[in-house]
Order: C-alpha cells, then sequence, then structure tokens
C-alpha cells in the first residue's frame, strides 16, 4: 500500500530565510521605485517628477533598508513557523497566514521610520542622513521618528500576511487544483496567486497606508497631528476615494512584490525539500 501521506516541506534556517528576503527585496524594490514615488505624490497632492532621476528619489534608503526590513519579515516568520511545527509537519493555511501577519506587525519598528524619512527626504529634497538628523533634531524620537507608528503595524500585519500567507497558500490551493490553466503550472498559479493577494492587501490596507502618509508627511501637525485625524478628514470632507489616492500604483507595487518575494522562497524551500535527506 503506497503512502498518501503529504511530504513534510523542509523549512528554512533563519540565515536562509534573511537571505530570501534580503534578495527579494531589493529586486523588487529597484524594479518598482517608480511607483513608490507616484504613490507618495498623489496621496500628498504634491506634483509628478519631471525627470527619470527624481522618480528614483530615496531609491538608495528605501531599498537599502527594505532588503533588511524584508529580511527580518521573512526570518522572523520562518521562527514562527518552525515554533508552530516544531520542524514536524507542515503548517495549515491559518497558521501560514496567522504567522506572516505577525512577522508583519513586528517590523513596523523597522519600517515606520523608513518610510517617515523617505516621505521627508522627498518633500525637504535633503539626503537621507540630513532628513534624519532633521527630524530628530526638530521632533525627537516618538513625535518624529516613530511618528505613524500603530497604522504601519496595521499595514505591515496585512502586508505581510499577503505575501507570505495568502499568495502562498493561493498558489498551492491553484497549482494542486484540477483547473488546466494552473494545475502543475507554479508560474501562473504564483501569478495569479500573488495578484489576487496584492489586491486584498491593497483595499485593506491603503486607508491606512494613507493617513499615515498624510500624518509623515506633517511633522509639524498643522493639518493632521493623528492617523485618526486624517482618516476621518479624508473620510468626511474628501469622500472614501480620498483614502484610495495613489491606490493603483500601490496596488500594482504590492502585486509585484508579492510575485517576487513569494516565488523567490517558494522555489528555495521547494530546492531544499528535494534536496533533503530523508528522515531529515
Amino acid at each position: 500500500m503506497s503512502d498518501s501521506k503529504p511530504k513534510v516541506r523542509a523549512q528554512l534556517s533563519p540565515m536562509e530565510n534573511l537571505l530570501v528576503g534580503a534578495v527579494g527585496g531589493t529586486l523588487e524594490t529597484t524594479i518598482q521605485m517608480p511607483l513608490l514615488t507616484l504613490k507618495f505624490a498623489t496621496q500628498e497632492g504634491r506634483p509628478l517628477p519631471t525627470r527619470l532621476p527624481e522618480w528614483y528619489r530615496g531609491l538608495g534608503i528605501q531599498a537599502g533598508t527594505l532588503a533588511p526590513i524584508t529580511a527580518f519579515q521573512v526570518m522572523v516568520n520562518g521562527v514562527l513557523e518552525k515554533a508552530v511545527t516544531g520542524g514536524q509537519r507542515n503548517l495549515t493555511d491559518l497558521e501560514t497566514i496567522g504567522c506572516a501577519m505577525v512577522a508583519g506587525g513586528t517590523s513596523a519598528t523597522l519600517y515606520g521610520p523608513v518610510d517617515l524619512i523617505m516621505i521627508q527626504q522627498q518633500k525637504r529634497q535633503l539626503g537621507a542622513i540630513d532628513t534624519a538628523k532633521f527630524i530628530l533634531k526638530k521632533f525627537g524620537v516618538m513625535n518624529g521618528i516613530f511618528r505613524g507608528f500603530w497604522s504601519t503595524v496595521v499595514r505591515e500585519a496585512i502586508y505581510t500576511g499577503g505575501y507570505l500567507g495568502i499568495a502562498p497558500v493561493l498558489t498551492k490551493a491553484l497549482v494542486t487544483s484540477d483547473m488546466e490553466m494552473f494545475k502543475g503550472k507554479d508560474y501562473a498559479s504564483g501569478l495569479t496567486g500573488s495578484t489576487v493577494a496584492g489586491v486584498i492587501a491593497a483595499i485593506l490596507t491603503h486607508p491606512a497606508d494613507t493617513s499615515k502618509t498624510c500624518m509623515q508627511a506633517d511633522l509639524e501637525c498643522k493639518t493632521y497631528p493623528s492617523a485618526r485625524k486624517a482618516f476621518f478628514d479624508h473620510l468626511y470632507n474628501k469622500g472614501v476615494g480620498s483614502l484610495y489616492k495613489g491606490g493603483l500604483a500601490r496596488t500594482t507595487r504590492l502585486c509585484g512584490a508579492f510575485f517576487i518575494v513569494s516565488t523567490l522562497r517558494e522555489k528555495v524551500i521547494s530546492y531544499k525539500t528535494e534536496n533533503m535527506q530523508p528522515g531529515k
């Protein structure tokens, strides 16, 4: 009688997860930086850049810090997966999404300051270091560098739950389905799963992202002293649509990021699983 029990997939070590996250984060940010610039400019109501280099302003800090952040998210997610399963079984779909959301929420301690510095860097036309010094000197840590922290927690929990949770869960469901266009086709399934996950994550997180961006752009608290004030100001005075300003650019970016990072990680896991020695 054949054993129909599914093979336990290999789990990546913390170092392997760090490398996957760093490579994936750097790659997707470099490719999609103009979409980030478009999103920020649209949300803040700033004129769009007129020269190509301006579309990439802030790429250094965004790629240089997003790579470690993505690496951190992927690494923490891997640690949580191993803690939940003990390395002895595969995760359930809910566990996959849950681990990813917790990993994302913890990364807000890094991602919040990164977003704030890049927004202020583009607004004030300063270098990354000079921008950080300016913020710290004039506004301090909690009212400056960590402004918009809780909005970032919400955004990153859902975002990471998308690319490390929903995307691989949907991809697995599609690739093992009986639908001819997806059955056994990793890339078609991965692109579709990542696109669906990216759209879901964008719809759920964009209001928080818009509120956070407006709050972080207004360090002087002249218009938006809090993300909550920004949210309700947009909702009551400008309509629901205003909370989704820059939504198309961000949704496109999320779909691309989900596909790049989740596909890369799944390929590494599959390679390690295929080459795993019996009993390990």
